[in-house]
């Protein structure tokens, strides 16, 4: 009992506290918010492009002479009344001036008609819905009114011809030097007819996704994958919601949808996209154009359109390339999707007024497809082993990233997060907590190390008595009993009687070692027959290391040859047929001569 409390005591000092329960997997590391959102939902944004093709036609223009000799005319008038000075210069602006704010009476279309191949569109951003390739983004990021196109095309198409038009008329002035502003005039007036008089002919559409190739990361590699549109809504301010299927996918990393209700006024929103102003610079790389922004700003109001439609309007900045993404909750989820914002006179977006289309009608959305969205084991173990990376369990961190790696193996971002993992180990820099079965394993080292101490200092305890002592001890036997004959001392090199049963069971044979008497040891099984014997509750003898004694154990002395052990010194010897020799932890002791019988 004294050794198994020992041992307790030991175990409890040496054995060091066990690892603090893990986190749920989806519990945010001690990292800030936008570094924690940006690492779970990258992976889900994508750079989308909407592309028309198509061959635009002008017709030649020439001077509608009839108008222009009336234009002349009133020109004159207009210096002689002192309007406009007689120069040629303030003649020619005051002609040009007039053209361009009728261009069709002035102007009239002729042959030959001048044609050439053009391509406008836009970038976007979109995200990952499902894991088979549904995307969500804006209406407006999909498709453009008639107007809208026609303009885009005119910028495209018709720079070049509108800078010959406009020479040509300016060589007309019979030498006069044409300066800035009498260019600009002169091009003013071809923009506008070429552009009212422009036809589109096989008009094509196309829309993409931006997209690595296997094992190419976020790098040049990238290449746009065909997406289909699946339904379109109204551009702003209506439902402006769109949603692309991109065929031949699977495990695609998603992000969650919340609810309305998951935010309010005041609460912070994180946008995440790609603003137009790094994704159309050149000054920048392919690969860092190709990685989305994420912006924050507070909730500032809920708004409604006049026809119904309610948007949120945030201070989180946003800029033209951003429309279609998502708009998240501290707690990464989507609460709503980027739309508009207000934009300047000179074009600069405004900040403090961006305007996100609510989580609530893109669920209404997608419902009308029967569109269900989810997420697969890529999300989940990606997310797991980026809150092991943030937690610098980089160990643990390792085998969930490969998992990553194997199920998609275009994941932008997961080989760089591998990279990273490995070098911190290498540095020494790994946290990851040890196993529980190890602690236990080490916990009974401790254990084992403490016992075999104790039996140790016991057995030293034990061979200092018996120098002090040089008689035996003899123990009365319980009452009742017949007592023991007188000790005869045995001839050198006789063997030892047999034992007699008492009580009807063997001494050590069987009742100390075998079938205890007292039940069985409160350690079960012992170890190679070393075990030490300990007392059960009822401070009787518990049952030998191996559950029962030898077929060769000496019943008459108590420790058999293979050194089991007789009972602790203090307690009584059990009972014997004839004889009864004294044992002291494990050691017989003859008696003296003059004891002989």
């Amino acid at each position: 009992m004294k050794i198994a409390a020992g041992a307790a005591v030991a175990m409890a000092v040496a054995l060091p506290a066990l690892p603090a329960a893990a986190d749920t997997p989806d519990e945010r590391p001690d990292v800030p918010v936008g570094t924690w959102l940006a690492a779970r939902t990258q992976p889900a944004v994508q750079l989308t492009s909407f592309t028309y093709t198509g061959t635009v036609a002008v017709p030649t223009s020439t001077i509608n002479q009839t108008a222009f000799n009336r234009l002349v005319e009133q020109a004159t008038a207009t210096v002689s009344s002192g309007k406009i000075s007689s120069d040629e210069r303030s003649i020619a602006k005051w002609l040009f001036q007039q053209i361009a704010a009728d261009v069709d009476t002035y102007l009239a279309s002729t042959t030959p008609e001048r044609t050439v191949e053009a391509e406008v569109g836009g970038l976007c951003t979109g995200w990952w819905v499902t894991p088979d390739g549904y995307m969500v983004t804006g209406a407006h990021c999909v498709q453009v009114g008639e107007t809208e196109l026609s303009q885009l095309f005119a910028q495209q198409a018709l720079a070049k011809f509108n800078r010959q038009d406009a020479k040509e008329i300016i060589s007309g002035l019979r030498g006069l030097e044409a300066d800035e502003e009498i260019v600009k005039l002169a091009q003013q007036i071809y923009v506008t007819f070429n552009t009212n008089h422009m036809q589109l002919r096989n008009l094509k559409q196309s829309l993409s996704v931006v997209q690595s190739l296997p094992g190419g990361g976020v790098d040049k590699t990238a290449k746009p994958v065909p997406a289909e549109l699946v339904s379109v809504g109204e551009s702003y301010p209506g439902k402006d919601f769109a949603l692309l299927k991109v065929n031949g996918q699977q495990n695609l990393p998603t992000v969650p949808l919340g609810d309305d209700s998951d935010v309010r006024t005041g609460d912070t929103l994180y946008i995440s996209g790609f603003p137009g102003l790094v994704t159309n610079t050149p000054f920048f790389s392919l690969e860092s154009r190709l990685e989305p922004a994420l912006t924050e700003g507070p909730y500032n109001a809920k708004r409604t359109t006049q026809t119904g439609v309610p948007y949120i309007q945030t201070q989180a900045p946003s800029y033209h390339g951003n429309s279609g993404g998502p708009v998240f909750s501290k707690d990464g989820k989507v609460i709503g999707m980027l739309i508009a914002g207000t934009v300047s006179e000179n074009g600069e977006a405004s900040e403090s007024e961006s305007f996100v289309l609510p989580v609530g009608i893109i669920k209404e959305k997608l419902g009308e497809k029967n569109i269900k969205p989810a997420q697969t084991t890529t999300t989940t173990r990606y997310n797991e082993a980026l809150n092991d990376f943030f937690r610098h369990y980089y160990s643990d961190s390792l085998p969930k990233f490969r998992e990553v790696q194997a199920l998609f193996p275009n994941h932008p971002y997961v080989a760089k997060y591998i990279s990273d993992a490995q070098q911190a180990i290498s540095a020494g820099k790994d946290e990851s907590p040890k196993p529980i079965l190890l602690w236990v394993l080490i916990g009974a080292g401790v254990l084992v190390a403490a016992v075999i101490v104790a039996v140790l200092a016991k057995v030293l305890r034990g061979r200092g008595r018996r120098r002090r002592h040089s008689e035996p001890s003899f123990v009365q036997p319980p009452a009742g009993a017949v007592p023991p004959p007188s000790w005869r001392q045995l001839p050198a090199g006789q063997a030892p009687p047999p034992a007699q049963e008492a009580y009807g069971q063997a001494a050590y044979g069987q009742a100390a070692y075998g079938q205890a008497p007292y039940g069985q040891a409160p350690y079960g099984q012992g170890v190679d027959g070393r075990g030490p014997v300990v007392h059960n509750a009822g401070g009787g003898y518990g049952a030998a290391p191996y559950g029962s004694a030898p077929d060769h154990a000496n019943p008459q002395y108590g420790p058999g040859p293979y050194g089991y052990p007789a009972p602790p010194h203090g307690h009584a010897q059990p009972p014997s047929g004839e004889q009864t020799r004294a044992v002291r932890y494990g050691q017989f002791t003859p008696p003296p001569n003059d004891r002989a019988s």
